[in-house]
């Protein structure tokens, strides 16, 4: 929501000031068309030649997020807290029990409660292949720890190209306005025989592909670069948060000290509170 009221924001202050200082919108919006064939069809063309199309595809997706923020709410987080609760407390009473949730989790009684979990890939494929390796012993803290580091930052490398690909469009744009720019001064120099009245408005209109590569360069796709980072670094502290309970199991510690650590690694926004936790804790062990 706060995605278009930004948007709107923008728009409604840029071309609002500009008529209130007296500016006519008619030679914007003649020009308008045409300079936005050129400069979009450049950055759009510019995009498809610097990406592939698993890219591209995955970037136009991710654009929904600056409009519908981080996959994960508070919620989601409490809730794989009590999921990992659960499968600690039955890997360390009885190690042979967690087999049948961690082998096939998708038809397992535990993940069949938190549904959003079970759909995420990426962490059923973290909690199951990292509490299977602690399982056959392998549960050195240091090596696990390791490899858990190495597996989120290659997903969060990769969920940030869109960003990253949207950035490098921004980036080139307030060039593109300027291809544009020159292109409408030499059509107006075409025309150096007309009355000036007339070169005016050919001046005027070619001066707004370099308006509208700013514009859009620095009122539009660089915010959406910089929000969709933002939302990607929020849903990568989920995965962080997995990895921290798991590898505080893997040290030994009580299964509500590796919650706690969990819970603290969470960000403020997202954390949930101690006394709400505990009891969802207890609501947990009691169903059971």
């Amino acid at each position: 929501m706060l995605g278009f009221v930004g948007i709107a924001v923008i728009i409604v202050m840029v071309f609002g000031g500009y008529m209130a200082a007296g500016g006519k919108l008619g030679i914007i919006l003649k020009s308008l068309p045409f300079e936005m064939m050129m400069i979009g069809g450049a950055a759009v063309g510019a995009f498809i030649i610097s990406n592939d199309g698993a890219s591209a595809k995955h970037t136009m997706k991710d654009i929904g997020k600056v409009f519908k923020g981080p996959k994960w709410k508070p919620d989601d987080y409490q809730a794989v807290l009590c999921l990992l609760y659960e499968l600690l407390r039955i890997a360390k009473q009885n190690p042979v029990a967690l087999e049948e949730h961690i082998e096939n989790p998708h038809e397992s009684s535990l993940f069949e409660k938190y549904p959003r979990i079970r759909a995420d890939k990426v962490a059923v494929e973290m909690i199951c292949d990292t509490l299977r390796s602690a399982s056959m012993n392998y549960d050195d803290p240091h090596q696990v720890e390791e490899v858990l580091e190495k597996r989120l930052e290659a997903k969060l490398h990769h969920d940030l190209h869109s960003s990253h690909a949207l950035q490098t469009v921004a980036d080139g744009l307030p060039a593109l306005g300027i291809v544009a720019a020159v292109l409408g001064v030499i059509k107006t120099m075409g025309s150096i025989d007309q009355p000036p009245e007339v070169l005016g408005k050919m001046i005027g209109g070619a001066l707004v592909g370099t308006f509208l590569g700013v514009f859009l360069a620095y009122g539009l796709v660089g915010p959406f670069a910089s929000k969709l980072k933002t939302v990607v670094e929020d849903e990568a502290s989920f995965y962080q948060m997995i990895r921290d309970v798991i590898i505080a199991s893997l040290y030994n510690h009580g299964v509500n000290i590796c919650i706690e650590v969990g819970r603290q690694g969470v960000p403020s926004h997202y954390r949930p509170s101690y006394e709400h936790l505990e009891e969802a804790l207890k609501e947990t062990k009691a169903a059971a």
